[in-house]
């Protein structure tokens, strides 16, 4: 086995008395002071994480914008210079082989940000259909990303002068104390908040700074535990459990990033029969009526019988009860009654739409 990267702040994390764990290849922060703690800072005041073990990538030359729109589900025709965009890269199944945000820099450049254990994957899928001119480059290791997220975020930020207020999804890019970084209105927490992508080398400088100018409005580093659970509370998928290579990406709840009037994209075909004769599974979320905490794998059962799995499952700090998201027949409508084998008993839930809480990602 490979020894684990380590992200240029893991010193910083350290110091912080940090838990670690392994997360796609990568010794990331899990908690610090506790996961339902750092949940609630983010979700009333403000957080910090080190989210360094995502991906990095640029693709750069003639026609970059257009090979892009060919190979991802979104259509790059929906945003501008200056935007961001969540997208999917599919197999030709339909299957989803990364879902990734990429950055539009330049008429003809633009960045990656994959997940991390799919990011060398990425770039050779590209660049072995890249057509020549277009260069595709592994920048993994080259930066950080630091996520600035809750109700707070803004006035953190701009007291080091970093811009904000921008649109949702739009970036700017700016200098702190001599440093260049991009600042991004983004995040995958459900508030209001920003990721900085910052040159590697001067990560923990940047990771200081924003500390301190957030201690007036009681910020607090997070770890990838409250990442999850606050991920979980808004329904967003995560790689490797509820978007995998294996599953549709039009069963993942994701058919938003679809570009369906594109021409073509990777794995088009498969989707769009898939569309006309309407998914088989759907994911959608349960919240439990008792006190069982659902797991990733545990059967969800449906009159008597077993109907699908969990694929996201964790203890909501928002609402003190256990949430999942779950594969199941799109039959299975919200409101309807199911239950999660949770060790060998049969735990209540009910079907219902996510999010499970009130986003405040678009607020203004």
């Amino acid at each position: 086995m490979s020894e684990l990267k380590k992200s240029p702040l893991h010193d910083r994390h350290e110091s912080l008395g940090a838990k670690f764990a392994e997360f796609g290849g990568w010794s990331m922060p899990l908690q610090y002071a506790g996961i339902v703690s750092e949940h609630k800072a983010v979700r009333d005041g403000v957080g910090i994480f080190d989210v360094s073990h995502l991906g990095k990538a640029r693709i750069k030359g003639p026609g970059a914008i257009d090979f892009l729109n060919s190979a991802i589900t979104n259509d790059t025709g929906k945003i501008a210079v200056g935007q961001a965009q969540y997208t999917l890269l599919c197999n030709a199944e339909g299957g989803v082989v990364d879902d990734l945000i990429w950055y539009w820099l330049a008429d003809d450049e633009a960045f990656l940000i994959p997940n991390a254990a799919n990011t060398a994957e990425v770039v050779r899928l590209l660049a072995d259909a890249a057509p020549e001119g277009l260069s595709i480059t592994n920048e993994h290791d080259d930066y950080a990303v630091l996520a600035v997220q809750g109700p707070k975020s803004d006035e953190t930020l701009a007291a080091l002068g970093l811009p904000v207020g921008h649109d949702y999804m739009r970036f700017d890019t700016s200098v702190l104390d001599g440093v260049q970084l991009t600042v991004c209105r983004t995040g995958y927490t459900g508030e209001r908040g920003y990721e900085l992508v910052v040159p590697a080398a001067d990560a923990a400088a940047v990771w200081d700074a924003v500390l301190a100018a957030g201690e007036p409005y009681g910020i607090v580093p997070a770890g990838l535990g409250a990442r999850d659970t606050l991920r979980t509370e808004m329904g967003y998928p995560l790689h490797g459990q509820d978007l995998r290579p294996d599953v549709s990406a039009g069963q993942c709840g994701v058919g938003w990033a679809i570009g369906w009037r594109k021409d073509a994209f990777w794995g088009d075909e498969a989707l769009r029969a898939e569309r006309a004769a309407g998914p088989a599974l759907r994911l959608t979320g349960l919240l439990a009526q008792g006190r069982g905490i659902p797991r990733p794998h545990m059967t969800v059962v449906h009159e008597s019988a077993e109907v699908g799995e969990v694929t996201s499952g964790t203890f909501s700090p928002t609402l003190a009860k256990g949430i999942a998201l779950a594969l199941l027949p799109p039959s299975l409508v919200p409101g309807t009654a199911v239950s999660v084998l949770v060790r060998g008993r049969e735990e209540p839930f009910e079907v219902v739409k996510p999010p499970f809480v009130t986003p405040g990602v678009r607020s203004s």
